[in-house]
């Protein structure tokens, strides 16, 4: 298990020096050395700003809003009780108003960090499956995901940015300059997610099989993805939209557009997952530890919607 966390943090590490390359590439096609220096600069900058706001950073992105005890008693005390389940310190817990059923968790610490779910999403699922997607997303604060995915969203919006306006820069002249605006211009953004790509399959995969075991049952969190994945495709998150970086952060794509962010996905298609949390359950069973009311206490009231 220690070799695997290691391997993973090896891998992410490697994946974001990949990013935070790229961008310095970018302005080096752009303005040359002195672009390398300044973009630089900015990743440095970017980077420590996601390191101490990323908690801050996606929810304002999607105008989360916090709720507490009083005013969502049976949300915050399911998180609460999966919060105990995973070993955490409780999170913050938030809404966000959209009829698109999605959820993502944010933080760059396990002590400093978020759970936001959508009104959609509350509305559609059942509290079994709500649960499951709750334990979903705090293992990525367990599995310290939250942290690399928010400054990845940060590098890849910034590269998205920075690329929309190359083409208001000189750059190096002649051809190689007309091949350096191209780049900048189309293929940055396209390298940009597929590092985003690469960095959130591998980590869903994982989140899904330890929010299975958080929850108690790995058939709520698959019975969730498919109702989620049934309905998110046609009921668009405008601020998913308007901030499409930030899409690998959610437990499913909430982008419904055809455009160049929505080219590549980051995430694995649904029936994959779903068939591995079955798989999952399977082996919990021949093991006696699938529970079959659930690792936590379910609230006689349903969640307020």
């Amino acid at each position: 298990m220690q070799g695997t966390v290691s391997t993973s943090v090896i891998k992410t590490g490697l994946l974001m020096a990949a990013m935070t390359a790229l961008f310095v590439a970018l302005g080096y096609l752009i303005a040359g050395p002195l672009g390398v220096v300044v973009s630089f600069a900015i990743a440095a900058g970017m980077n420590a700003y996601a390191f101490w706001n990323s908690d801050e950073l996606a929810l304002k992105w999607h105008n989360a809003r916090v709720v507490t005890a009083a005013s969502a008693p049976a949300l915050h005390r399911m998180v609460d009780q999966l919060s105990r389940n995973a070993g955490l310190p409780m999170p913050g817990v938030y809404v966000i108003d959209s009829d698109q059923p999605n959820a993502f968790a944010t933080g760059r610490s396990p002590e400093k960090s978020a759970v936001a779910v959508t009104t959609g999403l509350m509305h559609i699922l059942s509290e079994e499956e709500l649960a499951g997607v709750v334990a979903h997303e705090l293992a990525h604060i367990q599995n310290r995901d939250t942290l690399i995915m928010t400054i990845s969203a940060t590098v890849a919006g910034a590269i998205s940015f920075l690329a929309q306006y190359a083409i208001f820069f000189r750059g190096r002249n002649g051809f190689a300059g007309l091949i350096a605006m191209f780049v900048a211009m189309f293929l940055a953004p396209i390298a940009a997610t597929l590092i985003q790509m690469l960095i959130s399959r591998t980590r869903e995969y994982a989140a899904d099989k330890a929010g299975g075991e958080i929850c108690g049952n790995p058939i709520w969190l698959a019975g969730a993805l498919k109702k989620i994945s049934s309905a998110a495709p046609s009921i668009p998150m405008q601020s998913a939209e308007e901030h499409p970086a930030s899409a690998h952060l959610f437990i499913y794509n909430p982008l419904t557009g055809g455009g160049i962010d929505n080219l590549f996905s980051t995430h694995p298609k649904a029936e994959n997952r779903i068939a591995r949390l079955v798989e999952q359950a399977e082996q919990m069973r021949r093991f006696n530890q699938l529970s079959s009311d659930g690792a936590w206490d379910l609230p006689k009231s349903r969640v307020s919607r």
